[in-house]
């Protein structure tokens, strides 16, 4: 075990030396092996997008066991809570009103979940909700993912209020763990069930990212003219590859922390 964690700690201690250009480099090629992998070894790219979904459900399970057993929501956002209650809520709309398969369903569930945490947080919890570390603006990114989905939208033969929410819940999903990372920023210790959820949700969201890259070079670009006509198509791909990296740099430190044998992830400053 002795060796191999000394070879964890030359690795990380390489990588934190290099400048963020050769960081950046490093994170693209890692996530390109990865899509190459997964390109060989999933054959049904959909099953990318249920896996996506159904490894957000298990980071929601994981903050419900944290917020049962330990019977605090200190270190959880509120905000980020209640804007994935937001996206999922316009994408269920979107769904039964547009087309509704079994990633409604899915997404019934997550929301449903997600609507008992904020109950938690709000209610029966409150005495230890970190409301001083929790400071994200939800303005700041409701009202920018608003305009933007008014501005660039599906160009389908949907109604056009349909059209806007289907962009809005892209939209705002891509940014939703914002308020998230600004409390773990904040904190700087993250303890084991927190850390467990988000990188649930890293690895939920790069799922999802190489589910819709595998789709556009299967159909060798096909794909993006059936979403649509405009600037609508490569805004998808270029959600699903922000919320990929928004989330990057904490999943390297969370993998970091749990083959280096520490239970509670400490943060250096400037991450997240």
């Amino acid at each position: 075990m002795r060796p191999s964690r000394n070879l964890i700690h030359i690795v990380s201690s390489w990588v934190r030396r290099q400048p963020p250009k050769a960081k950046a480099f490093l994170a693209v090629v890692l996530g390109m092996v990865a899509l190459a992998v997964l390109r060989s070894v999933v054959h049904d790219h959909d099953n990318l997008f249920v896996a996506a979904e159904a490894v957000h459900s298990i980071g929601i399970s994981i903050l419900i066991y944290k917020l049962m057993k330990e019977r605090t929501c200190a270190g959880i956002s509120l905000k980020s809570q209640e804007l994935t209650a937001i996206f999922l809520a316009a994408r269920l709309y979107c769904s039964f009103v547009m087309e509704y398969d079994i990633h409604t369903i899915l997404d019934l569930a997550t929301l449903a979940t997600t609507l008992w945490v904020i109950y938690m947080i709000r209610f029966k919890l409150k005495s230890s909700y970190m409301a001083d570390k929790d400071n994200f603006a939800l303005y700041y990114v409701l009202a920018p993912c608003a305009i933007l989905a008014l501005l660039v939208h599906p160009s389908t033969s949907h109604h056009f209020v349909n059209r806007v929410f289907w962009a809005f819940c892209v939209y705002l999903e891509a940014v939703s763990v914002l308020p998230q990372l600004r409390v773990m920023q904040n904190t700087k210790i993250v303890e084991p069930f927190t850390a467990h959820y988000v990188f649930a949700l890293g690895i939920a969201r790069f799922l999802s990212c190489a589910h819709w890259v595998l789709q556009v070079l299967d159909s060798r670009g096909h794909l993006l003219v059936a979403l649509g006509y405009g600037l609508w198509p490569s805004m998808v791909l270029i959600s699903e590859v922000v919320q990929t990296f928004i989330l990057a740099d904490f999943c390297y430190y969370y993998v970091k922390s749990v083959l280096g044998g520490q239970l509670v992830l400490r943060l250096p400053s400037g991450v997240v």
